[in-house]
């Protein structure tokens, strides 16, 4: 009996022995891992001040980046040095939250080094020279007295000289035409903005010794952002080349290091085009049920007359953001952590050259300036009526609304104080995958209307019932469409050599864009690849979503969905089905 009664108690002590161990071993590591993780981060906003600033962390204020050639090579080595250190890592001894931790900085790494290595952001793209004097955050956000941030403009602008030296030291003897129109574009609003609404925005500063010493800087700042645009149109757009293209090797490596995506161009590109046709046909049928007499552009055309005022504008959007937000809690869309409203104004006037409505939140580990605000740009006072009408029809009510899902309930606002509410970590906080980031906010335009948004909740509804449905229907058909074409331009240029006028006329035939904004879109797709992913996140978070109710049965609630999605930071959506699913699926199975 001693032997039978000892054995039991030999086991469970083996087993205690064994579980202590693996715990220990599993503190050890997530210990281990804590640290290299901090070092990294300390070096990692050291170099990059502006992010630290826009993070909320305050003591990066009035830093700017050494752009030198000695400072990049260091930066490179220093970011290699940490990803070699990461990838022999013992990831098997790590606890759960702290290999999620662990997946999120290397991708963060991996998104660094593509831009160091493979898109050569500082030897080939002159706008990083040419954006680099940013000191928007500084007039925009109320952190700190205004006289101190003056001091931080200050700090910043001095170094405009050595940026602009930097980047004639740099950059390649010959660039890319897009990427050099762009430059000279940004360079010169950089310097109509220091000119202009920077000197308008700290106009009730008194101290006149430190507006003295700014107006210098200030001065000087805005002769190096001219004479650089100025360099870039006499010496470099007139030998300006049209190679840009990633290639098909890069751009499969952005998609697999970056977002966990190993799915080939090819592969996504099929896809795209295969929902692409199916958008088309829903747009159709949208504009169908409203006048099946006309064009399907035509009608969508015809909708954006039914817009606000331009004294309305603000309060109407205001009053309907409202209600977007009452929708989610009416139909329990989304646990939302906050009764604080996301506060709708005007677009700042330095901010309006370059949007249409846009969503400011604070960093995660801002402590002062913590308000969020929804801009909206409205009308200018000297435009001519018929100009401000033109403006207002892209402000009609429909599409305002679906803009307003996207930016603020249940997007990017919310999005933002659901992570801010979560017990998400640091890594969590401060590195976002764009396909996340764009991709919920995109998914939920089209999840709110279908959850019943804009549509009649009778048995029977009216006609006009049915025609308002369609028409929001139709409203967030157009979004969709231009994010799909994005999705197609993206891969066709930097893997099969479309052109920007090729890329342009895809856009006009596609999403029924002017010639001007289809030309601005395929601009932006030489020198932003990654605007594939609002699209590549939004099919992955449905695909998710499906896989996530299948498993739990029951138990399922979209609340319940929504409210798992966003209390891990912003991940790339592959690390969430790490986390939510109990089946790991196959990489092919992402959409």
């Amino acid at each position: 009996m001693k032997y039978f009664l000892f054995l039991p108690l030999v086991v469970l002590l083996a087993g205690c022995s064994g579980l202590s161990s693996s715990k220990h071993s599993s503190t050890t590591a997530d210990a281990r891992f804590a640290k290299i993780a901090d070092d990294f981060l300390a070096g990692f906003l050291a170099w990059r001040p502006a992010t630290g600033t826009g993070l909320g962390l305050h003591e990066y204020d009035g830093k700017i980046t050494d752009l030198s050639q000695a400072s990049i090579q260091q930066e490179l080595a220093r970011l290699k040095r940490f990803d070699h250190e990461l990838a022999a890592f013992p990831t098997q001894s790590l606890s759960p939250q702290s290999l999620q931790d662990y997946h999120v900085l290397r991708t963060g790494i991996a998104n660094e080094l593509f831009s160091f290595e493979d898109t050569e952001s500082y030897t080939r793209n002159p706008m990083t020279y040419a954006g680099a004097i940013d000191v928007n955050i500084y007039i925009k956000r109320d952190f700190a007295p205004l006289e101190e941030r003056v001091r931080s403009i200050i700090a910043i602008e001095k170094q405009a000289p050595r940026i602009i030296a930097a980047a004639h030291a740099n950059l390649e003897a010959t660039l890319a035409k897009p990427y050099v129109e762009t430059a000279i574009e940004v360079a010169n609003g950089s310097a109509d903005f220091l000119g202009k609404e920077l000197i308008e925005a700290l106009k009730d500063v008194k101290k006149e010794t430190l507006m003295r010493e700014f107006n210098a800087v200030n001065t000087a700042a805005i002769a190096s952002l001219r004479s650089y645009a100025d360099w870039l149109k006499n010496e470099k757009l007139p030998i300006a080349h049209n190679h840009y293209a990633l290639g098909r090797e890069k751009f499969q490596r952005m998609l697999r290091d970056g977002e966990l995506i190993p799915l080939s161009p090819e592969k996504v590109l099929e896809f795209g085009l295969q929902l692409l046709h199916r958008e088309q046909e829903a747009f159709a049928a949208a504009a169908h049920e409203i006048d099946s007499s006309q064009k399907p552009i035509q009608v969508f055309k015809a909708i954006q007359k039914d817009h606000p005022t331009a004294a309305g504008l603000i309060p109407d959007t205001r009053k309907n953001l409202e209600a977007i937000r009452q929708f989610l809690v009416d139909h329990h869309i989304v646990t939302l952590p906050s009764e604080v409203r996301v506060k709708v104004e005007e677009t700042p006037q330095y901010a309006r050259a370059t949007s249409f409505a846009s969503m400011d939140s604070p960093g995660p580990f801002e402590q002062k300036a913590t308000e969020a605000y929804y801009y909206v740009t409205p009308t200018e006072a000297d435009w001519t009526p018929q100009q401000k009408e033109e403006w207002l029809t892209a402000f009609n009510y429909y599409t305002t609304d679906v803009v307003s899902i996207h930016e603020a309930y249940p997007g990017h606002y919310v999005q933002f104080i659901c992570q801010q509410a979560s017990a998400a970590t640091k890594l969590e906080k401060i590195f976002s995958s764009y396909a996340f980031v764009e991709g919920w906010a995109h998914y939920t335009e089209q999840m709110l209307l279908d959850e019943g948004f804009g549509a009649s909740t009778a048995a029977d509804p009216t006609p006009a019932e049915k025609l308002r449905a369609a028409k929001y229907r139709l409203a967030q058909s157009d979004e969709a469409l231009l994010r799909l074409c994005r999705l197609c331009v993206s891969i066709k240029t930097h893997c099969e050599g479309m052109s920007v006028d090729d890329a342009t006329k895809f856009f006009q035939d596609n999403c029924y864009y002017e010639q001007k904004t289809a030309h601005q879109e395929a601009m932006r797709g030489t020198f932003d690849p990654g605007y594939l992913y609002y699209v590549l996140g939004k099919q992955q978070l449905l695909k998710l979503r499906r896989d996530y109710q299948q498993q739990e049965g029951a138990k399922y609630s979209l609340q319940k969905f929504h409210d798992e999605v966003l209390r891990h930071g912003c991940p790339p959506v592959r690390l969430l089905r790490e986390i939510m699913l109990q089946d790991k699926r196959q990489w092919d199975e992402l959409f």
